[in-house]
This record gives C-alpha cells, structure tokens and sequence, in this order.
C-alpha cells in the first residue's frame, strides 16, 4: 500500500512515563504498541498510557523482568499486533530507554532500500565473545533468575530438534516476513516456548535462533543487514548495562551521525540508547533540535480514556 508506514516500532517499558511519552512523541507518524511492564505501578501505568495518540496501541500486560522469557513473550505479542493491525514492510524492537537518532523520512529511506531484509547482528552459538562456553550454556542448562542473581541447574540437556542456536541482540528491526516467522514458531513449535522458559536471557537467544535455523526462516541468513540501528554509549569500563546518556555524552553521539564511518555511511545508525528524563532532557532537546524531531506532537489527536488496547 502506497501509505503503508515503513516501520511500525513495539516499546517494551517498565518505568519513566516521561521519557516513555517522549519517545513515543518522537516515533511520530510511525504506530507504536506498547508494553508496559505488569509490575510497574498504577500511577506510573497511568501517566504512561493516559490521552496517547490514535496511533499507539496497547499490548496485554506480562510480567516481564530480568532475564525472564516473559520479555520474548512480550516481543512476539508486539509483531503479532504489528502485523495484524498494519501494512508496515519493518518492525523495530525499542525498549522504553531508546530514543531515535534520526527523523521518520531518514529511516524510511533506509528501510525502502532494504525492503524484505532485516537489521540485526546474528551470532551462530558458540560464539567466543559470550564468555565461557560461547554462549551455549545459556540453552543447554535450565535457568532461573532470581533478585538479578542466575541459579543454573547444572544437568545438561537437549537442544530442540531442528535447530540452529544463536544469539544477538534484542534491539532490532525486522522485515515484515521475518516476524511472521517468529510468530509462526511461536504458534507451531511449543516445544521451543517450553525449552525458552528457562533459558538464561532469552531475549537474546530466541529470535535469533529461530531466524538462523533455515526450516523455520527460509532465505533469513542471505536477506539481512549485519548491522545494529543503535548507537550505544559504552565507555570502555566493565558494565552489564550500558551507561544513561548525558549531555557530556553530546559531542561523540552528534559527531557519530553527523560524520559517520564508511560502515555507519552504508546503514547508519538511527535509534540510541540509553536515556532517562532525569539524567537526558538536555541531551534530548539537542537530538530533537539537530534532526527535527517531535515537530508535530501538538496537533496529533488523542485517543479516548487510556490509549487503545490490542484485543
């Protein structure tokens, strides 16, 4: 369809109303289904979803949480929202701490030049940047986690039938057709959610795998870009997480975009994170100011009561 959206964009947010409006305000017009954590509180619930644009759809709400499957739960019900409800030829996976580096026509253009191809980096398993094991531990032993402790049952097990285990990252856009195959496993191979269950980080495991191994996605590993959309802080120090952006961090976030790499040239990188209203706002007016962002958040029309929910 002619003015089908290039991307429809699923927020997985847990906290900071504020920033969450934001970022909804600055995916304009792009539709957006948002899922917001079940374990985060009425009032915040509230001052997320109250009066948003006619656009955002809500997702059922899961209790998701730190390396729980609940989180690839959340993921599948937004593409089966997406799919459902839009015509858009991508779907992008954001967390409600993303922020996009870039405006709607920016990443439109990218996206039509790469209709039918997918933007993520795919590990096969092992892979020796994962640590001790390469990464097959996470599949081959039944996890818990527990106050954002691990507790490993150290009894090896199968892997799935079929499959090709891999890894990557949970921030991602998808073609269209490579969604549905998520879905679609999802639907059809309940052995697979059963064994997800108590895999270790399954956000980072799940998709891919089910997009490397050939019998589930066809075509997937010669019909994608290995290469990230987001542009992530790190300062060289040991973290888990990356660190929340500031305004210190203005000078190497603006000079990235604006003076990329030969590699950043061929698919820049048009979402970042992270950010926080109470560490971020200057930084993000700055953002907002350099590529013309929330330009038009006055005159979108809210839709009635509490946003509209995916039935």
């Amino acid at each position: 369809m002619a003015n089908s959206p290039a991307v429809a964009c699923i927020v997985l947010a847990h906290e900071d109303p504020a920033h969450v409006r934001r970022l909804i305000e600055a995916l304009a017009p792009f539709p957006v289904f948002l899922h917001v954590d079940a374990r985060t509180p009425d009032s915040e619930w509230t001052a997320m979803t109250t009066d948003l644009p006619e656009r955002v759809r809500l997702l059922p709400r899961l209790r998701t949480g730190w390396a729980k499957w609940e989180n690839v739960a959340a993921e599948v019900e937004g593409y089966r929202a997406a799919l459902a409800a839009t015509d858009a030829s991508h779907v992008a996976v954001l967390t409600g701490s993303d922020y996009p580096l870039g405006n709607p026509a920016e990443l439109t253009a990218l996206l039509e030049q790469h209709r039918g191809e997918s933007f993520l980096g795919v590990h096969p398993l092992p892979y020796a940047e994962w640590g001790r094991g390469g990464g097959l531990p996470r599949l081959r032993y039944r996890h818990w986690a527990w106050r954002k402790h691990m507790v490993r049952v150290p009894v090896p097990r199968r892997l799935p039938r079929d499959l090709t285990p891999a890894g990557g990252s949970q921030l991602k856009v998808l073609a269209r057709e490579h969604a549905e195959a998520v879905v679609r496993a999802v639907d059809t191979r309940p052995d697979l959610v059963r064994f997800w269950q108590r895999v270790w980080i399954a956000d980072e495991t799940f998709v891919p795998s089910v997009l490397w191994t050939e019998s589930l996605t066809p075509g997937f590993r010669d019909a994608h870009v290995p290469h990230s959309l987001w542009w992530i802080g790190w300062d060289g120090s040991a973290m888990k997480s990356p660190p929340w952006l500031t305004i210190a961090d203005a000078g190497r976030l603006l000079e990235w975009r604006t003076q990329p790499s030969s590699e950043a040239r061929r698919a820049p990188q048009l979402f970042a994170r992270k950010f926080a209203t109470d560490r971020s706002s200057e930084l993000l007016d700055l953002v907002d100011a350099a590529f013309g962002l929330r330009e038009g958040r006055l005159h979108e029309t809210p839709a009635v009561g509490r946003g509209v929910a995916v039935r």
